[in-house]
């Protein structure tokens, strides 16, 4: 099976690409082969054609949140919220993101799905530090754009897959919270650089195999890049690997998982 990490951001350049890690699964044996540089979203839609059959973890959030989705009015189906999030320009976005949390009480603006909460990742309503929001209102209604099959959201047919990866929560299993990257190059430290290190020998090793139950076999000098990306494309390989060798029982994903929500594929997420 082709196997397809994907770090994703929402505004790529040639400097800061989207990062996409081509692997092969056979048997229990996920082997990276190639690290494709994604400049423009353009070039990501591209790759979304590519034909079948494959799987690909990509590193965004897919949908909101229930309570977002109901407070707000949105349609209550995943394809038509995104496909009307995704008809606003980023302008327009932003402000019904800021006007839905204006007059709400502190710690009632920024909703997170089951998933995010349990791998303690952030609101896909967020706009700042990490514009998770942003990330899901360039991405979602590509992926729907593109035909692929959206399990937990859309099934869909067809033998092109993408599934939910967030590699932090896989980062913090293998080495606590241990910073390994950073776009800001006074930041791009010895430290960081043995913690890149340290996290691709736990994902390469046992503690790799223990996890996602295969053995991951990717080069070194994955850890040479000091942002992290190439790390995080193969964790999201590893992510959707796992996720697509569970694909007779929901992906991995508890049997009450919400669709309006969807769901992260990755070993450790405890459904409860």
């Amino acid at each position: 099976m082709d196997v397809y990490g994907i770090d994703y951001t929402s505004t790529p350049t040639a400097r800061k690409p989207i990062v996409c890690l081509h692997a092969k699964l056979t048997g229990m044996r996920l082997v990276a082969h190639a690290v494709l540089r994604l400049p423009t979203q353009e070039a990501f839609e591209q790759a979304l054609l590519t034909p079948g059959p494959w799987v690909a973890g990509l590193d965004f959030p897919f949908g909101q949140s229930r309570r977002f989705i109901e407070n707000a009015s949105l349609p209550d189906d995943w394809a038509d919220y995104v496909r009307f999030l995704g008809s606003k320009d980023r302008r327009v976005f932003r402000r019904l993101l800021e006007d839905y949390k204006r007059d709400r009480p502190a710690g009632d603006k920024h909703h997170r799905r089951r998933c995010d909460r349990l791998t303690r990742s952030q609101s896909p309503q967020t706009l700042y530090g990490t514009p998770v929001g942003l990330m899901f209102h360039e991405g979602a209604p590509r992926l729907l754009k593109s035909g692929v099959a959206v399990p937990l959201h859309r099934w869909g047919q067809g033998d092109r897959i993408a599934l939910e990866a967030y590699p932090g929560f896989v980062a913090r299993q293998l080495i606590g919270r241990d910073s390994y990257k950073s776009d800001t190059s006074s930041k791009q430290n010895r430290s960081r650089l043995r913690a890149r290190h340290s996290l691709y020998d736990h994902l390469t090793g046992p503690s790799g195999r223990a996890l996602f139950g295969l053995h991951i076999a990717a080069p070194k000098v994955f850890c040479d890049d000091p942002t992290g990306d190439t790390l995080d494309a193969l964790i999201c390989a590893a992510q959707a690997a796992w996720g697509w060798r569970r694909h007779s029982i929901n992906y991995g994903a508890p049997p009450d998982w919400d669709p309006l929500e969807g769901w992260i594929s990755s070993p450790g997420l405890d459904s409860g």
